[in-house]
């Protein structure tokens, strides 16, 4: 049997790429971001990897589809017209295409993430 596949090892993830949310989209705070975009198919449509971002909150608006499973910190996502969501260390959520809202990183927050685009 032969295994097409890696595991992400946090220890060795290599530099990341720096940025931020747009500063139209920021809400409060100064929000940081750390990508480490650890894998991508040949067409460009899905990626895998692992993202950080400090306190903040700004709006988000989906396109594309996103799953993320969170390693460390506390965010609330809040769907326009829906309950805060809360997510901690060990929560999955997906993001679907139409998405729209806000995202709040409360603690440092860190995320495993595969994301297909439309």
């Amino acid at each position: 049997m032969h295994v097409h596949g890696f595991k992400f090892d946090l220890a060795v993830l290599g530099t990341p790429e720096e940025g931020a949310p747009e500063p139209d989209r920021v809400i409060a705070g100064a929000p940081r971001t750390k990508t480490w975009n650890l894998e991508e198919t040949p067409d460009g449509k899905i990626f895998a990897g692992v993202w950080e971002c400090t306190p903040g909150t700004w709006r988000i608006s989906y396109d594309e589809w996103e799953s993320c499973t969170l390693i460390s910190g506390i965010s609330v996502v809040t769907e326009d017209g829906r309950a805060p969501v809360t997510l901690e260390a060990g929560d999955t959520m997906i993001l679907r295409p139409g998405f729209a809202g806000t995202w709040q990183v409360i603690e440092t927050t860190r995320k495993f993430y595969v994301i297909r685009l439309s």
